[in-house]
């Protein structure tokens, strides 16, 4: 089987590459060793954040992808990707992180990001069950959240409708090769392809390896707790000041830090935990009891809410907290969309974007030399 693009993954980013590539005229076929959203995505919250990102590559990242969210909402419709607008909230529980929280909106500003620093009397207001015990906040409007593993299947089938295919318990298990890659060959046969995009999340390093072009990205571990549905009692992201810092952290031991949101579906996941063991999926109580403890700090309401379960992922982790997205020039014809952290469902839109338009030769709305495959060659 020829086509112009084969994406390897059908998970979030590789839903989005699928679908903007399938969208810019390009013979699309996805394929995926397991079921669709079925590795990184589905241990995902779904968020569309612009408030954790520091000003510079990510955060421009970012503030594409919102924009390229909201079309696709009205593109494909809110109710599909169960796509929610609803904001997020930062709280500082102490003037110091206040202090530190005000600087970084003021940065954020400058670069575009609706950032509104809220007072501890205005806190209420956004969300009335908040503990009273914190010092301030800051309102991120642009903030959303989808339901991760609907969102993807819902960008595969409509890359479908563009004539995309998909390939699920497919494995690849090489790369075909004559002066460039020109395929790869899987489980199910070779499949011949002008490119081949890796989106395999988690195990893109894996895929970078057979394919002679190594990229370090490791997997990440963290868990996500999920209450008993209940009515809209927490309107927004909300998550303590600490978060971003963990979230850039480069330290390979268990960082916490409290995240609470409600869904849709009424349930409310509390993280988030952040430690580099592998693909170790053991569960830990200590780590589940520290999140819940930290989240029923933030809103004391929740100490008296059922708890119906617990679920982790990995996240895929590259030293510089930066995605890698283009093509590799150590390997022509292997394009990269992995590495995106616990950003990728955010992200993915934009990535899937910018790949459409590398691939089909328009100018990039960004500039992809931060993401270069090659930065890590030294």
């Amino acid at each position: 089987m020829a086509v112009d693009v084969l994406v390897i993954g059908a998970g979030m980013v590789g839903a989005a590459c699928a679908y903007f590539c399938a969208g810019a005229g390009l013979r699309v076929a996805v394929l995926e060793r397991g079921g669709v959203a079925a590795g990184t995505t589905s241990g995902g919250e779904g968020n569309i954040l612009v408030s954790d990102k520091e000003p510079g590559a990510e955060l421009d990242l970012a503030l594409l992808s919102v924009r390229l969210w909201r079309e696709l909402g009205e593109r494909i419709g809110a109710d599909r990707l169960e796509l929610e607008v609803k904001g997020g909230v930062v709280v500082a529980r102490t003037p110091e992180a206040l202090t530190g929280l005000a600087a970084l909106t003021a940065r954020q500003r400058a670069c575009g990001v609706a950032a509104v620093d809220v007072t501890a009397g205005e806190l209420p207001a956004l969300e009335p069950n908040l503990t009273p015990d914190v010092a301030g906040g800051a309102h991120y409007p642009q903030d959303m959240q989808v339901q991760p593993m609907l969102a993807a299947a819902a960008l595969l089938r409509a890359a479908r409708d563009l004539g995309a295919t998909v390939h699920t318990g497919t494995e690849v298990l090489g790369f075909l090769r004559g002066r460039a890659i020109t395929g790869v060959r899987t489980s199910a046969g070779d499949f011949a392809a002008r490119w081949v995009v890796n989106a395999a999340g988690t195990w893109g390093g894996e895929i970078a390896d057979l394919a002679g072009a190594p990229l370090p990205v490791l997997p990440r571990k963290g868990f996500v707790l999920v209450t008993e549905p209940l009515p809209r009692v927490i309107r927004h992201k909300v998550y303590t000041a600490d978060y971003v810092a963990n979230v850039a952290s480069d330290d390979a031991a268990l960082e916490t830090s409290v995240v609470v949101e409600g869904t849709r579906a009424g349930t409310v996941l509390i993280g988030a935990s952040r430690e580099r063991v592998g693909l170790d999926r053991r569960m830990s109580l200590p780590v589940v009891r520290g999140l819940a403890a930290g989240a029923v700090g933030l809103f004391p309401f929740l100490a008296d809410v059922t708890l119906l379960r617990t679920y982790l992922g990995f996240r895929p982790y590259c030293p510089d907290h930066l995605p890698v997205i283009g093509p590799d020039p150590r390997a022509p014809g292997l394009v990269h969309a992995c590495g995106h952290e616990g950003a990728g469902i955010g992200l993915s839109a934009a990535t899937g974007h910018l790949i459409a338009q590398a691939l089909t030769g328009v100018a990039p709305d960004l500039d992809l030399t931060p993401f270069r495959p090659e930065r890590f060659a030294a």
